[in-house]
């Protein structure tokens, strides 16, 4: 049966489905009564839904709040424990595998560190990767005791652009890592033990960590934002609609010196050949600094840290590590500046374990340089801090995937191949990041 609009009646319960899930997800627990001028829907199409979600296990009573000179109304919400998600970071230093519930509560974790030293295209082994995502599965489902069936799919983020094709799905170019036209959700699919009707998700690492900034970090009631992963190398997702999926950008690979420093992509002059995490300890090591030796970047960007602004009271400043991180904090606000000038941000919001362990101090004189950069009326009107995620941020992004989905889908389990969130479920959650 066809609606007047020539939506079907199936589309429509799908929607009203939609509706109700998003406002008591992000906005729950409600009463029916309340349910109702939230989401537009009649009080018969609420009861019928919610009435739908309740039998279905989806949606669940959470106690009673008083009314007005009447019975107290019973407020409901989703069943934390209705579904669950997998979000995976294939990061530059480890691989972070966490299972979450439906309210994105983490119920387990495990991260497999890639190897510090010896070829990049060794560390990110493809079949190396896969095993890492196969073991890590099989794990965090095992400690939290969720039965595989139980999965609304499973997120992860990559390093590089992700393509898609009718015959692999999605294919990752990522040059920096070795990886070139890699069929990923083709090999995990052969290689992990999920049933079939498990989706999944694959996108840029950015991305995933833009999506999961704006819904639940400092992204919250921005218009627009540029959110910049600063880790290893740099990399960068520009958002214009407050719950689209963002646009991932290349920005660590923007030439900012013609015939400048080999860039790990084959390229010279990028921004990452300047100021990624790695090529600021190379070029520490090359002004005669000295990390501690056989030590990850991580500890080693702490050796730098420590050096140049030293705890203890009297300690004098290692003028060499202080220099490399001040050309470093010039080149990425100069980055910055680039970025305010093009897209005219609301925020600029740096996240990535380099970005959060260089910290507030850092990026006040990156801010500066930006300022100094940038066009004066665009900088002025772009703020610039901190993401509020942490290091978990991309595996958040990632497991959000699966949920938009699902949502959109009127809480419908996967039953085939993943289609794209629809239009309209980034519309309707417009109301939740508003100011």
């Amino acid at each position: 049966m066809h609606a007047r609009s020539g939506r079907t009646v199936r589309d429509l319960r799908r929607e009203n489905r939609t509706a109700v899930l998003r406002r008591l997800y992000f906005d729950g627990p409600m009463s029916r009564l309340t349910l109702g001028p939230a989401t537009g829907l009649s009080s018969g199409s609420v009861s019928n839904v919610v009435a739908e979600l309740v039998a279905e296990g989806l949606v669940e009573e959470a106690g009673s709040v008083d009314s007005a000179g009447g019975r107290p109304r019973t407020l409901v919400r989703i069943t934390p424990g209705s579904g669950f998600m997998i979000g995976v970071d294939i990061g530059e230093t480890r691989i972070r595998i966490e299972l979450f519930d439906l309210a994105l509560t983490e119920l387990a974790r495990t991260e497999r560190p890639l190897a510090s030293s010896g070829p990049r295209t060794a560390r990110y082994d493809v079949d190396l990767v896969v095993a890492h995502l196969r073991e890590g599965v099989a794990e965090v489902l095992r400690t939290a005791e969720v039965p595989a069936e139980r999965l609304l799919g499973v997120g992860v983020g990559v390093p590089g652009i992700v393509a898609r094709t009718p015959e692999d799905g999605a294919v990752v170019h990522g040059q920096t890592v070795g990886w070139n036209a890699v069929p990923l959700e083709r090999l995990l699919r052969e290689h992990v033990e999920l049933p079939a009707s498990v989706p999944y998700w694959i996108d840029n690492g950015a991305k995933t960590l833009g999506q999961a900034e704006m819904w639940f970090g400092a992204g919250r009631g921005a218009r627009s934002a540029v959110v910049v992963l600063f880790g290893s190398g740099v990399g960068a997702c520009v958002v214009t609609d407050p719950m689209g999926p963002g646009r991932a950008l290349e920005w660590g690979h923007l030439t900012v010196r013609v015939r400048g420093r080999r860039c790990r992509c084959g390229s010279q002059g990028c921004l990452e050949a300047y100021a990624g995490a790695e090529a600021l300890l190379e070029r520490w090591r090359e002004a005669g600094g000295r990390p501690p030796e056989g030590a990850d970047e991580e500890t080693a960007l702490t050796a730098i840290l420590t050096a140049a602004y030293p705890a203890e009271a009297g300690t004098p400043s290692d003028a060499t590590a202080l220099a490399v991180l001040e050309e470093t904090a010039e080149y990425l606000g100069a980055g910055f500046a680039d970025l305010i000038n093009l897209f005219q941000p609301e925020r600029i919001l740096v996240g990535g374990w380099a970005g959060l362990q260089l910290g507030a101090p850092f990026l006040e004189t990156v801010t500066g340089y930006a300022r100094e950069y940038a066009l004066r009326y665009p900088a002025s009107r772009t703020g610039i801090g901190l993401g509020t995620l942490g290091p978990e941020a991309v595996t958040v992004g990632a497991a959000l995937l699966p949920l938009v989905d699902f949502f959109a889908q009127g809480g419908r389990r996967p039953e085939a191949e993943p289609t794209p969130p629809s239009p309209a479920w980034q519309t309707a959650l417009r109301d939740r990041v508003s100011p």
